[in-house]
């Protein structure tokens, strides 16, 4: 396929979808392109993944019952202290994304993203669209019935009102976050979408929709609770503190669940492998050999990798999209970091390095290789839609999405 035809089929593929965002950034997002996988891949990441989040789901319990003081080394803040000990739901997050790096015939997991994670839409709708165009078999199959009853289930399961006032909300003028949000709107009915900005709120009271009625569940799939603390009105007023308080007091529902924010800390991990280090009984001896498979040893510190001349990666305990990762080789001299550098307040951890694989494809600017980052998500700790981002040695918001298919 040449540079124009490429460039013709793709425009003329995702010109036909509405809501969704081929190109970001002025750029392009959304690869005209297919990576195919086996069905014994797709099965083994399937179990892999549910491996990996019971591991992180169990670290709810334990983390519930530490001292505030352990909390606050871990970085949170002294406001979230009790909104993070809140169990709302049986699961500790409705929708989850690990990130995945293939290593050697098995995955390691660098992240897992609980409390706001992106590539929904992508994997659970699009994804199936771009396999009918190649004529290939779609892994995500049945998983979009699957994203909608979690969602309307976690929203009715989160209050005991009978017709609860339900509402979706982002901001209005990120048009990921926007039809991202109204995609998952779809999955109930009696809802509605309220952009962020027109959200009120009444200390003690409730929060309000833009025509002053009484909310009693929030759906707030991209906005991180460590942005919302800082969040203040024109006064100068703590919105975002009262907007907690209001869900500690039982006048509020949220989701993703304040459990989720718990195990959105990347330090979470760091806790996992030093409990693993020590062969604490927390963890059965088959979860111990699922650490050792698929998680990457994680500190506070980066004196071990100094120690061992190991490569490392510096990232905040709360960050997304590369934004503030930095790459250390051997050495401990820096190899490669993100210019943006929106999350360097808050603690860092230390992870080993492991390289990408990398993989061919196709794009407006012809052949390429690029980096592999496989996303694989868990609805209630479940395994559901998988799909790859491929770019630099740091996933960020400017790398690819590329479309999964299964080998016939």
């Amino acid at each position: 396929m040449t540079e124009q035809m490429y460039h013709t089929k793709r425009r003329q593929f995702y010109e036909k979808i509405e809501g969704f965002w081929a190109d970001l950034y002025e750029e392009e997002y959304a690869l005209y392109d297919m990576a195919l996988l086996t069905e014994a891949e797709v099965a083994h990441i399937r179990l892999v993944s549910e491996r990996i989040g019971s591991i992180f789901f169990k670290m709810g319990s334990l983390l519930r019952k530490v001292t505030d003081e352990t909390l606050l080394d871990m970085g949170f803040s002294k406001e979230t202290l009790s909104f993070i000990r809140l169990k709302t739901l049986s699961a500790e997050s409705v929708i989850s994304r690990l990130d995945l790096i293939p290593y050697g015939d098995s995955y390691k997991c660098i992240e897992m993203n609980a409390d706001t994670p992106t590539f929904i839409k992508e994997l659970f709708f699009i994804n199936g669209m771009v396999c009918k165009e190649f004529g290939v078999e779609n892994p995500n199959e049945g998983m979009e019935p699957l994203l909608r009853k979690a969602v309307h289930d976690s929203l009715y399961g989160s209050t005991n009102k009978k017709s609860p006032h339900i509402v979706f909300t982002a901001h209005e003028d990120h048009i990921e976050d926007y039809e991202t949000v109204l995609y998952l709107q779809h999955s109930v009915r009696s809802s509605k979408f309220t952009p962020l900005h027109q959200l009120h709120i009444q200390k003690g009271v409730g929060l309000f929709d833009e025509e002053g009625k009484k909310i009693d569940v929030l759906y707030r799939q991209t906005f991180p609770i460590e942005n919302l603390i800082l969040d203040e009105d024109h006064d100068g007023n703590p919105i975002g503190l009262w907007l907690l308080e209001l869900v500690e007091q039982k006048k509020l529902a949220i989701i993703n669940p304040p459990s989720a924010f718990l195990l959105q800390n990347k330090v979470v991990q760091a806790v996992i492998w030093g409990l693993h280090e020590e062969q604490h009984p927390f963890f059965t001896e088959q979860e111990h050999q699922w650490i050792d498979d698929y998680f990457l040893p994680t500190y506070l510190e980066a004196d071990v990798f100094l120690q061992k001349g190991l490569a490392y990666v510096k990232k905040p305990a709360f960050g997304r999209e590369g934004d503030t990762v930095e790459i250390f080789d051997q050495a401990g001299q820096l190899m490669h970091a993100n210019r943006q550098r929106s999350y360097s307040a808050y603690t860092p951890v230390y992870q080993q390095y492991i390289e990408h694989p990398t993989i061919p494809f196709r794009s407006e600017k012809g052949k390429q290789e690029g980096n592999l980052l496989l996303g694989s998500f868990l609805l209630n700790g479940k395994a559901a839609a998988i799909g790859y981002r491929v770019g630099g040695r740091i996933t960020n918001n400017l790398s690819y999405y590329l479309p999964v298919g299964v080998k016939r």
